[in-house]
C-alpha cells in the first residue's frame, strides 16, 4: 500500500491561566492508502487534539502547533495557507465528530448542510447536489432519504444524526476519514451499527480511516493498526492482532485488563488502572505512566523512553520488558 498520511514529530500546546498545557508531545505515525488505524487512550491523552492539529482546526489562541510536519498527498499541511487547507478539509480529509447535535446546525435542514460542501468542493449545481445528498443518506441507511432532506436535526434520533454526519463526511469522496469517538453518546446496539457502517463504507469506497476511541474493545474487528496514546505521547503501536496477543507497554496491558471478555468461558474480574491521569501542565521529562505503573523501575522516574522497535512492525516506549506473567493476567 502507498503512504497516504505521514505525521512527523507533531506537538501542540495550549496557553491557559494556569500554565501551558502540553497536549501533544511529538507524535509520529503513518497511514497507508485504504488502511484503518485506531488511536486509543483515556480522556485527555491527546487523541482528539492530535487529529484536530493535523487538520489545522486548533483554535489559535489559546492553542498552537509548536512543532512537526503533516504530509498528505505530497503536501505539508502545516505550511499551507488558510485558503489551501480549507480546500482540503471536508474534501480530501473529512471528520466525524463526537456529538452530532453540536456539530449539526439546528436551524438549517439536513439537505442544506450536506449540499453546502458538495457545491463548494465538487462545484455541482443545486439540483445535482440534492440528488447526491439523497444518495448519500440512502447509502448510510436512512429510510425515505429524499424526503428527509427537508428535515431538521432535532427530527432525527441520535443514531440517525450520526449517520447524517457520516453522509456529510463522505459527500466529497475523501481519501481519509477521521472518526473522533463517533459512538460515545450512543447505546451499545447503535454503536455496533455505526462501526459496521463505517467499516463497510471504507471497503466500498477505498478510503483510509483514523478511528479515535478510548475503548480497545471497539477497534478489535475494524482496525488494522492500533496507536496507543498516553499524556500526549504514543506509547505503543502495532498491528491489531499483535497488540492484543503481545502487548509490550504496561498502559496497554491496563487497557486490555479493563475490557469485559466474553471469549474466556468464565466471568473474569476487571482490573482498573490505579492512580490519576498525569498533570499536562508539567513539562514531560520522565515516563508519564511511571506514577501509575506497578512495574516501574528507578529509570522510569528519571527519563522518558522513546518509541522504539520491540518486534516486527511493533513499537513501544518502555524501559521494562512486559513479562509473560503480566500478559497472562491481561
Amino acid at each position: 500500500m502507498a503512504k497516504l498520511l505521514e505525521v512527523r514529530n507533531l506537538a501542540t500546546q495550549f496557553t491557559t491561566p494556569g500554565g501551558v498545557v502540553h497536549a501533544v508531545n511529538g507524535i509520529s505515525y503513518t497511514v497507508q492508502t485504504g488502511q484503518s488505524v485506531a488511536v486509543v487512550g483515556e480522556s485527555g491523552c491527546g487523541k482528539s487534539v492530535g487529529a484536530l492539529s493535523l487538520m489545522r482546526l486548533i483554535p489559535e489562541p489559546p492553542g498552537r502547533i509548536t512543532n512537526g510536519e503533516v504530509w498528505f498527498e505530497g503536501r505539508n499541511l502545516i505550511q499551507l495557507s488558510k485558503e489551501e487547507i480549507r480546500n482540503i478539509r471536508g474534501h480530501r480529509i473529512a471528520m466525524i465528530f463526537q456529538d452530532p447535535m453540536i456539530s449539526l446546525n439546528p436551524v438549517l435542514t439536513i439537505g442544506r448542510q450536506i449540499t453546502e460542501a458538495i457545491e463548494l468542493h465538487l462545484k455541482l449545481g443545486k439540483k445535482e447536489s440534492r440528488r447526491r445528498a439523497a444518495q448519500l443518506l440512502d447509502m448510510v441507511g436512512i429510510p425515505s432519504a429524499k424526503a428527509r432532506l427537508r428535515d431538521f436535526p432535532h427530527q432525527f434520533s441520535g443514531g440517525m444524526r450520526q449517520r447524517v454526519m457520516i453522509a456529510m463526511a463522505l459527500s466529497c469522496d475523501p481519501r481519509l476519514l477521521i472518526a473522533d469517538e463517533p459512538t460515545t453518546a450512543l447505546d451499545v446496539t447503535i454503536q455496533a451499527q455505526i462501526v459496521d457502517l463505517v467499516t463497510r463504507l471504507k471497503k466500498e469506497l477505498g478510503m483510509a480511516v483514523i478511528w479515535i476511541t478510548h475503548d480497545l474493545g471497539v477497534v478489535a474487528g475494524m482496525a488494522e493498526r492500533v496507536i496507543v496514546m498516553y499524556s500526549g505521547f504514543i506509547v505503543e503501536e502495532a498491528p491489531v492482532g499483535e497488540l492484543y496477543a503481545n502487548p509490550r507497554h504496561p498502559y496497554t496491558l491496563g487497557l486490555l485488563r479493563s475490557i469485559a471478555r466474553l471469549d474466556l468461558g468464565h466471568q473474569k474480574r476487571l482490573i482498573p488502572i490505579q492512580g490519576l491521569p498525569p498533570d499536562m501542565l508539567e513539562v514531560p521529562r520522565k515516563c508519564p505512566f511511571a506514577p501509575r505503573c506497578p512495574s516501574a523501575i528507578e529509570k522510569c522516574h528519571q527519563e522518558n523512553p522513546k518509541l522504539a522497535p520491540v518486534g516486527p512492525d511493533h513499537r513501544a516506549a518502555c524501559w521494562i520488558n512486559v513479562t509473560d506473567d503480566q500478559k497472562a493476567n491481561s
